[in-house]
């Protein structure tokens, strides 16, 4: 039934059927036990079905579902955890619109860019993903996702990442920048000293906004909530999405009110949105932060980000780690060993996945509640997966 009726976005899903998960293990119909190591690719930070997020979903059941479109209502999740992101960012991001998904929250994004600066031209980055709407897929920096679908929304242009002779290219025709702080698809690509600051400075010399996509790196993938407290810069606008829901949809933009009020007038309803900021997508949320702060998972990131580092180098099947606190790109020495390596690590209980731009590159994203045991466990059974691809 799975191939019969449903619409697949590839003839080659993994396909495995889970019936339970709790914590950081799925279980399969047959009683298989897994290691989730993508975090259903950074949705589940808090691992799966945690206690206090299951009980603010019940909660909110109880209370009410969907009442009326985004932003008509006063709905008390949707308030409340508006609140606390503003209180956990720095001050310029004080007005917070909510969505369903991380590719809404970037074309939001691009609208809000658009509307407040009156400017058309959207520059990004090659070897950047934001998503795949048309919008979103239009500033991706990968031409194999997009040349079925042109053409997409013109006047996008693309430079490289950390090159600094580069940033020349915004100019005071460009309504923003989108960029990740760190390049997830392309196998966790890391900005070079300095780059993200020149960045902004350039974006400031020319009056163009600056919207970070946090939807991969944000909710302290990389041990602080948000990846660009590590580079001493503050966006116009963040994007968010992915584990912000804590394992429920969601997706943010985030802004000044002088900026974002822009989508309220001429035309108003500049940005609409059915189940946007869904209350039981945000009661679970707002759940998610609290045991994120009060159980300081931050502070755990990046130790438990280097037990992983440590254990893979040197791996004679390994070619380079590159990682961000609990996010990490492994090359494989030998890429046609790929499709074998996936299926020895089910084998061996361990859920595996690859980037979408680095095909030979799989990723390393748990939820970060992992225990040091757990991940020694997980450490074992990869060691064994590897073993046989050598």
């Amino acid at each position: 039934m799975f191939y019969r009726y449903l619409g697949l976005p590839s003839f080659n899903p993994i396909a495995l059927e889970i019936i339970n998960a709790e914590g950081v293990y799925l279980y399969d119909r047959s009683g298989n036990k897994y290691i989730d190591l993508v975090s259903g690719i950074t949705v589940s930070n808090l691992g799966h079905r945690h206690s206090k997020v299951i009980d603010a979903i019940i909660q909110q059941v109880n209370e009410h579902l969907h009442v009326n479109v985004y932003g008509e209502f006063i709905q008390s999740s949707q308030v409340r955890l508006a609140k606390c992101l503003t209180e956990v960012l720095p001050p310029s991001l004080n007005s917070v619109y909510f969505v369903n998904s991380g590719s809404e929250a970037v074309e939001g994004a691009l609208k809000l860019s658009k509307r407040f600066t009156g400017r058309t031209e959207i520059i990004s980055f090659k070897n950047a993903y934001h998503g795949s709407t048309h919008g979103a897929l239009s500033v991706a920096g990968n031409e194999a996702l997009k040349r079925a679908y042109r053409p997409l929304l013109p006047g996008v242009h693309h430079i490289d990442f950390n090159d600094f002779c580069q940033l020349e290219n915004i100019t005071e025709r460009a309504a923003c920048v989108i960029a990740e702080t760190i390049q997830a698809e392309a196998g966790i690509i890391l900005p070079v000293e300095g780059y993200l600051f020149q960045l902004q400075k350039r974006c400031k010399e020319t009056g163009t906004l600056l919207i970070i996509d946090d939807v991969q790196m944000g909710i302290g993938r990389t041990g602080t909530f948000s990846s660009f407290e590590k580079y001493q810069i503050v966006p116009d606008i963040l994007v968010l999405a992915k584990g912000l829901g804590a394992g429920m949809p969601l997706g943010a933009f985030i802004s000044d009110k002088k900026i974002m009020d822009c989508l309220a007038f001429e035309p108003e309803l500049g940005h609409i949105t059915t189940f946007g900021g869904h209350p039981v997508s945000c009661a679970a949320a707002l759940a998610g932060l609290a045991v994120l702060f009060s159980e300081n998972l931050l502070g755990a990131v990046e130790e438990k980000g280097l037990i992983f580092q440590n254990f893979l180098a040197g791996n004679p099947a390994i070619a380079q780690i590159r990682r961000a606190g609990l996010a990490i790109g492994v090359d494989l020495v030998n890429p046609e060993k790929r499709n074998q390596l996936s299926q020895e690590a089910l084998s061996n209980g361990i859920i595996l996945d690859w980037y979408l731009f680095k095909p030979a590159t799989f990723r390393i994203a748990p939820p970060l509640t992992i225990t040091e045991s757990e991940i020694d466990e997980a450490c074992q059974r990869l060691s064994k997966a590897l073993e046989t691809i050598l």
